[in-house]
């Protein structure tokens, strides 16, 4: 995504940037509600992609980031298979 969009997402700036993946983000969610599988790739592959652009943006490694968090463990109960209490999302 760097070599790719590097230069026009930081002409974009953060919260230009921010905003494209909030806009994926619903469109996946109509996707989903839809259940249109093709759909539901292309949009996830939009996220994945604005995602890792917006992390450029503010100087973050995605994969370092993700690495340290989530190191084979739940960040939460530090299992390495989840042993959270379910709940709704907020």
């Amino acid at each position: 995504m760097r070599l790719i969009y590097f230069h026009r997402d930081s002409e974009r700036g953060t919260r230009g940037t921010y905003k494209w993946l909030v806009d994926e983000v619903k469109e996946l969610g109509a996707a989903v509600k839809e259940r249109d599988r093709q759909a539901i790739m292309d949009e996830f592959a939009d996220v994945l992609a604005w995602l890792a652009s917006l992390a450029n943006v503010v100087d973050i490694d995605l994969e370092t980031a993700t690495s340290l968090k989530y190191d084979g463990k739940c960040p939460k109960c530090r299992e390495s298979t989840c042993e959270c209490p379910l709940s709704k999302p907020p």
